[in-house]
């Protein structure tokens, strides 16, 4: 990371007195390079809109105003931050500031129901709750940029097989199509948190890699599937409710085996599940 980088990152932090909060899991990124290749990965176009969470002191935020977007929407919940995000309001009459939990606000009133793009850097604790949040919603929106921990961005990306694979996985790549943009170290950042960290792009797809009936039935079956990593299909399975001899009329009719384990199964199986489910009454 070049030392200009860190030292303008110092300079902000002396002017307004802020330091990072760690209760917060707040960690500044100082790297420019990394700041340019998350704003060029959202392809940021004239007539869109773009939700920022989590801007801090404003770096990428400067980047996505300067991209000729038509508004940014920056969701931070730290209001220490307000005299220089107020700064950069006064600068950019296309930025709009709300102070508030990305997990609370009411996004979709938020960006008038329109389709957007989100990006940022987001706290490790709460990286999870919030991808959950925009994958099992309606919320148009059509891509995300986030900054995540490296072991996160490797289990949204993980393909059937891995350790690593499991529910999020199958969620990340249900709703989109995603990819490892970047991988970034601790040196990038003010202060260096304790783990790598990378940059995921998740592409929002039009329409999902397989065939469901009921969206909110598959996905009960994967958390179910992997509830016990370590337990046989025919065994987790049985989380939903199931005698043993349900869930065996069950596996049987879907055609998957149930002596495997979760994370061997494919997009296409869980959805076979799914799709057998309602019939194995009459196996």
């Amino acid at each position: 990371m070049p030392e200009a980088d860190n030292y303008a990152i110092r300079q902000l932090l002396r002017r307004f007195g802020l330091r990072a909060d760690k209760r917060l899991g707040q960690n500044f990124l100082a790297d420019a390079s990394v700041l340019a290749e998350i704003s060029a990965a959202a392809e940021i176009k004239p007539d869109e809109q773009i939700m920022e969470i989590g801007p801090g002191l404003g770096g990428l935020t400067e980047r996505l105003l300067q991209s000729g977007c038509r508004r940014v929407v920056a969701v931070e919940v730290d209001r220490r931050f307000a005299p220089r995000l107020s700064e950069l309001e006064k600068q950019y009459p296309n930025l709009t500031v709300l102070y508030q939990d990305i997990l609370q606000a009411d996004i979709a009133t938020v960006m008038g129901g329109q389709p957007f793009k989100a990006v940022g850097n987001l706290p490790y604790y709460i990286t999870t709750p919030v991808l959950m949040r925009f994958l099992e919603s309606d919320l148009p929106f059509e891509r995300l940029v986030l900054m995540v921990q490296s072991e996160v961005a490797e289990r949204m990306t993980s393909p059937p097989g891995s350790r690593i694979y499991g529910a999020l996985s199958v969620a990340v790549q249900y709703h989109t199509e995603a990819r490892l943009l970047c991988s970034v170290p601790p040196s990038a950042f003010i202060p260096p948190p304790e783990v790598d960290s990378a940059v995921v792009v998740c592409t929002r797809r039009v329409v999902p890699p397989v065939n469901v009936n009921n969206q909110t039935l598959f996905f009960q079956i994967v958390r179910a599937a992997f509830s016990q990593r370590r337990k046989i299909l025919a065994n987790s399975l049985k989380n939903m409710g199931l005698t043993a001899e349900q869930t065996g009329a069950w596996l049987r009719l879907s055609g998957i085996d149930g002596q495997r384990r979760a994370e061997t199964l494919s997009l296409a199986e869980f959805a076979k599940l799914e799709n057998s489910f309602n019939g194995w009454e009459r196996d």
